[in-house]
């Protein structure tokens, strides 16, 4: 790839950063834009976006900070043989999000949803000749993707309730908190949001997802993938907050997240897996304050959302600058960098600074809007104010092992002598510090265009957030001064702090080891599962498969019985001496030795349920069993002449006989069951409606089979069409074998 190519991402990105910044005065004046287009007519689904404050300050996010985030990625790698194809995965994944949190349709949403998860497992697995990416790409997917099917399933639901898949329609509506189904929806969609952003007992994906080059890390922890959780609760507030089951579920899962997070991000001594852990710990702020009720608690995470944006893409791509100039990440390892790396020490120390919330930077307004949004929380204050207590001021801890322990202090033992890099890797988390600080300077800016809009896309009001640098002496004030002091006291004790938490058992079993535990037992299950099933015998198969069939026949009819059975009276003659036909035929089968009388009465079973079908007035599928049947007969006669003979072996296998006559009873009582319930003819008459103005056949069974159900005849030809080249593959490879033995 040519060099120029390689910051066109860049360039298209910044691009879409500007466009969208056009739409910043239209929207903060209250004004949303939509655009769609009918995508399935008979669903309702369409392929829908929507531009309103919360929609806008995400897009901005990914396509501002992605044109820095490419701009990185073009220099960091600049030579590397798979440039072109990272910067490929990284653009599909910004328009994977960007069509994510632009999206106004449930599925059309879902869609995105799961391109991101596609897009990630990519990228988290770039380095795939290690055995460690390819791990944790596949633990990220499997956490993300088995979320992302309960929330299909919640959208579904969600969607039927509410009789339309448009969010902003959802949203509009309102009373769907006394819905039938609300519980199951709540819990599907909240299953996917927490798997998605890391909420416990899901948060340890995220860190185990620095596996990915560290720009990727840096793009995946700030502005997209890990936020869409937070994007999509946020988005579904309107149409299902307000409830205790809302509330408490975001509030007690986002406070245990982000404690325990903070706790685990002062252990780690690998700067970028201490910031995996503070951003788990930001998303769980993020969705502890979304939990609450008041506009202060919304406004508090709208600002913080974009307070993490900016001080978390800055730390980790300064990180990516101190592994480049230094040659580790190791926090023990690293010391008195001031002096070789003065402008990464720069930028170290104004992200921290903002990621502590220390003032005039955008983290300390922001950390002051937590607290007054922490007091006023109607259900909990005293514990969600604690609970910010705490994780932020191990947040002040894990700022100064970024930006203090790195750079001052004994000179640390590093693999590289170290130096400041090329400017054009510090220019863009250099921006990125600068807007943490211009935004503290200048908070009215930030309030008009991000936060209000916002907080009115969430839970729309009339009084404005006030963002203000200083606002007097009082709790929240006093709040940030009691962070402040513990947390240094943190810092100060952090290698006995990190001395504890490494001591053997502490926390119990840790979760990554869990799921690799189950994700094992699975495999050992599936393993003994194939050798058990499909061992290549074909009586295994068929007994097995009969089985199931009769377990799934069964529970049918448990879970819906046949309140009366048909009289015997009702049964005509007919089908009645066909049956006894049909049983007599199927006793020769069974009790003859010669396989020619065997053949020829599974062929007079076959014809006998052709006549039955005669009898219901189904020709056509008549004919066809007939014709099956006799083609049938005729191959396997045919075969039988190339079989040796074998001694006939006359012995009872219980097992079977108890599969064969559970199936058939079974089968007897679904049909009977089903023939007392009175006939539904809504299909039958939508077919006989619809054949000729739209598959333009007049033969109802024909346009079912060739239009209608088009796929599935489809599939059963490929079946027989694999089947026949199976047969055909069996037979030559039998006589080459004869060959090359008659030859030797």
């Amino acid at each position: 790839m040519p060099r120029v190519l390689t910051f066109l991402p860049a360039v298209l990105s910044a691009l879409a950063a500007l466009w969208f910044l056009g739409f910043a005065s239209p929207v903060a004046d209250g004004e949303t834009l939509t655009w769609s287009r009918v995508w399935i007519e008979g669903l309702g689904i369409e392929v829908a976006f929507l531009i309103d404050g919360l929609a806008l300050t995400f897009a901005l996010m990914v396509t501002g900070i992605g044109a820095l985030i490419f701009l990185y990625t073009a220099v960091y790698f600049k030579g590397h043989a798979k440039l072109p194809r990272l910067l490929v995965l990284l653009s599909l994944f910004a328009v994977s999000m960007l069509g994510l949190v632009l999206a106004d349709d449930a599925i059309t949403l879902f869609v995105f949803w799961e391109l991101t998860t596609i897009t990630s497992f990519l990228l988290v697995g770039f380095d795939h000749e290690k055995a460690d990416a390819r791990g944790k790409a596949l633990q990220a997917l499997i956490v993300t993707g088995l979320g992302g099917l309960a929330l299909l399933a919640g959208l579904i639901l969600l969607g039927f309730e509410a009789g339309t898949f448009r969010l902003s329609e959802i949203n509009a509506m309102g009373g769907l908190t006394t819905a039938a189904l609300y519980v199951p929806i709540v819990v599907l969609v909240l299953l996917g949001a927490f798997t998605k952003s890391a909420q416990f007992p899901f948060h340890f994906w995220l860190p185990g997802a620095m596996a990915a080059p560290t720009p990727v890390s840096a793009y995946l922890h700030s502005a997209t993938m890990v936020k869409a959780g937070v994007y999509l609760v946020a988005r579904l507030s309107p149409a299902l907050g307000g409830t205790d089951l809302w509330i408490w579920s975001l509030t007690l899962f986002g406070a245990v997240t982000m404690i325990w997070a903070s706790v685990l991000a002062l252990k780690q001594i690998d700067l970028k897996l201490m910031l995996a852990y503070t951003t788990v710990m930001g998303l769980g702020a993020l969705m502890m304050f979304l939990g609450g009720e008041s506009r202060y608690a919304t406004a508090a995470a709208a600002t913080f959302l974009v307070v993490h944006a900016l001080y978390k893409a800055a730390l980790f791509l300064t990180v990516g600058l101190i592994d480049k100039g230094t040659g580790t990440r190791d926090v023990t390892r690293l010391g008195g960098l001031a002096r070789a790396m003065p402008i990464t020490m720069m930028i170290a120390s104004i992200a921290a600074l903002s990621m502590a919330g220390f003032p005039p930077l955008i983290g300390f307004i922001g950390k002051e809007l937590k607290y007054e949004g922490a007091l006023a929380v109607a259900t909990e204050p005293l514990l969600v104010a604690t609970a910010a207590l705490l994780a932020n001021a191990m947040m002040v801890a894990c700022a100064g092992l970024v930006a203090v322990a790195p750079f001052w202090g004994k000179r640390g033992d590093t693999p590289k002598t170290p130096g400041d890099v090329s400017v054009w890797l510090w220019i863009g988390p250099a921006v990125l510090a600068a807007l943490g600080l211009w935004f503290g300077l200048m908070p009215d800016t930030l309030a008009r265009v991000v936060v209000n809009p916002v907080v009115d896309s969430i839970a729309p009001g009339t009084k404005d957030v006030e963002l203000k640098l200083w606002h007097g002496i009082n709790v929240p004030f006093l709040l940030s001064l009691a962070t402040f002091a513990l947390g240094i006291v943190l810092y100060r004790g952090r290698a006995e702090i990190r001395a504890a938490l490494n001591r053997p058992g502490f926390g119990g079993m840790p979760a990554a080891d869990v799921f690799e535990a189950l994700l094992a037992a699975f495999k050992r299950f599936a393993a003994w599962t194939a050798r058990t099933v499909q061992g290549g015998r074909m009586s295994v198969y068929l007994r097995v498969a009969f089985a199931m069939l009769a377990l799934l026949v069964w529970g049918a009819h448990l879970v819906s019985p046949a309140e009366t059975l048909p009289p015997p009276g009702q049964v005509a003659l007919i089908p009645l001496a066909v049956t006894g036909l049909i049983l007599a035929a199927g006793f020769v089968v069974l009790v003859t030795n010669s396989r020619l009388y065997g053949l020829t009465a599974l062929g007079i079973v076959g014809a006998a349920i052709a006549l039955i079908f005669v009898f219901f007035s189904a020709i056509d599928v008549a004919i066809t069993q007939l014709l099956v049947e006799m083609l049938v007969v005729i191959i396997l006669a045919v075969a039988l002449v190339k079989l040796p003979a074998m001694p006939f072996q006359r012995h009872f296998r219980a097992g079977d006989a108890l599969i064969a006559t559970a199936l058939g009873i079974g089968v007897a009582f679904v049909v009977a069951a089903v023939l007392t319930r009175p006939f539904d003819a809504r299909i039958t008459e939508f077919y006989e409606a619809a054949s000729l103005p739209d598959a333009f056949g007049r033969n109802v069974v024909n346009v079912i089979l060739v239009d209608f159900r088009a796929l599935d005849t489809l599939g059963e030809v490929a079946v027989v069409l694999v089947a026949a080249i199976a047969a055909v593959a069996a037979l030559t490879a039998g006589r080459k074998s004869r060959r090359g033995e008659g030859g030797e």
